[in-house]
């Protein structure tokens, strides 16, 4: 690629500024109050595309937050590469937290922190930043569209609909998507494997109003206790999910797969040490690395009910509430796993309260095949900017729109990223490392020039 260093490195502080106006604006897509900012964010995008060489680009309505669609179209006889990321961002709760504002963006150590810094704001203007280059300098080799959405973090609820109805614009080849991480910045990887997901709301009820502790503690069952029990009653002792036939579906890989994925590097006592854990805890007989790849797993994302405001309040409330999620791995479906956890959380709650389940969101898994051009292209182009060939990784996040991509417009995808597991995303204190943010505008032009030799 002729002067791809030497125009990042010209141009790199322009494109930290431009990133950091997308990242101060708010656009938190599950909070109504932000409702105004996720728009403000889709023409953002719009805008940019146009700034950087798409021949048009538009804001889709949905019924929900809008999708952003560019394109440059060379010629309809070379290949079409459809890129894929989202500009909606985790809420950013706890504020007291964060070091710096979680919308005001700064370098501190090498590393950008916001909120979207890497999930998905940093990792999606790469594919920006690649594209001006390769428009700019005349080397683009194949047509390319984005369609980039704003509700990735709340489970992409409006993005089959988009799908099925614009089929026709959407045809490509293959679809590139960077919101991802690597096994580290000295250690490329290409996600082929996603987990699945099942996202749960639980309430349960009791008396039909908040007690006096004193006057009824003892005489009449407390729904947090209870919540607690039947929370704690879902996975057993060697860190199984107890939910009747939830691994009936679960594949079993063989020893020779299980070998493969363990020449991955991994260092346990760094991974205890950078969230501050003194051990890990999982499903017996299986590593960490296959714990969160290819075994599913069940979490408590969130649990409230009574009095949490500071200082005391004698209270027995009448509500409890958790927030419980799912990962799953392929073959397993969501609906199939959801229908079970209802019927499994209903059937284990005791006469003395009143129990609900309540679906969120959710989504299938997904596994990449390594033999494919895309997977071929991405690895010689990480190869050629890292310096050392990627090692395949199944990560147990999950973006269920992949395998919709699949289904229903029929195109692969491949999985490019470029954040690391220190980025902390979801979290206070987000970050990016600059290193990789460059590092990224570099590898992307490469996996178009490869890609489009191969689909010659």
């Amino acid at each position: 690629m002729k002067d791809l260093k030497d125009y990042i490195e010209k141009n790199k502080e322009r494109f930290l500024e431009e990133l950091f106006d997308l990242i101060r604006i708010p656009s938190i897509s599950s909070k109504e109050s932000h409702k105004d900012d996720m728009y403000k964010a889709a023409e953002w995008v719009k805008d940019c595309l146009l700034k950087k060489g798409a021949d048009k680009a538009e804001v889709c309505e949905t019924e929900g937050h809008p999708v952003v669609y560019g394109e440059k179209m060379l010629d309809p006889s070379l290949p079409t590469v459809i890129i894929y990321g989202h500009y909606d961002v985790q809420p950013v709760e706890p504020l007291d937290l964060w070091k710096s504002g979680p919308f005001e963006p700064e370098v501190r150590d090498g590393k950008i922190y916001a909120r979207g810094a890497d999930d998905d704001k940093g990792q999606m203007f790469m594919h920006f930043a690649a594209f001006e280059y390769l428009v700019e300098t005349n080397q683009l080799p194949c047509n390319v569209k984005f369609m980039i959405e704003g509700e990735e973090e709340i489970g992409s609820p409006s993005l089959g609909k988009f799908l099925e109805e614009n089929r026709e614009k959407l045809a490509g080849d293959v679809i590139l998507v960077s919101d991802t991480a690597m096994l580290g910045a000295d250690t490329p990887s290409i996600t082929t494997g996603l987990r699945g997901l099942s996202y749960c709301e639980v309430h349960v009820t009791g008396p039909n109003r908040d007690l006096h502790s004193g006057l009824y503690g003892g005489a009449v069952a407390n729904p947090v206790n209870i919540l607690c029990d039947m929370i704690s009653s879902l996975i057993d002792k060697d860190g199984r999910i107890t939910v009747k036939g939830f691994y009936d579906d679960v594949e079993e890989l063989s020893d020779e797969e299980r070998a493969e994925m363990g020449r991955a590097p991994f260092n346990e006592e760094a991974y205890k040490k950078s969230i501050d854990v003194k051990e890990l805890r999982g499903e017996k007989g299986y590593s960490t690395l296959e714990r969160t790849g290819i075994r599913p797993s069940l979490d408590v994302n969130g649990i409230w009910g009574g009095h949490t405001d500071k200082g005391a309040k004698t209270v027995l409330p009448s509500e409890a509430h958790a927030k419980i999620s799912m990962r799953l791995v392929p073959h397993q479906n969501s609906d199939k796993i959801t229908r079970m956890f209802k019927d499994h959380f209903l059937s284990i709650a005791p006469d003395y309260v009143k129990v609900d389940v309540e679906f969120l969101h959710g989504g299938e898994g997904y596994v990449s095949p390594v033999d494919t051009p895309e997977y071929q292209a991405a690895s010689m182009a990480y190869e050629k900017t890292y310096g050392m060939k990627p090692v395949p990784y199944r990560s147990g996040g999950s973006i269920p729109i992949i395998s919709m991509f699949e289904q229903i417009l029929g195109i692969k995808s491949i999985l490019m990223g470029f954040g690391l597991e220190s980025d902390a995303i979801h979290s206070p204190n987000e970050n990016y490392p600059l290193f990789q943010f460059y590092k990224g505008m570099e590898t992307i032009p490469y996996f178009y020039k490869y890609f489009s030799e191969m689909k010659k």
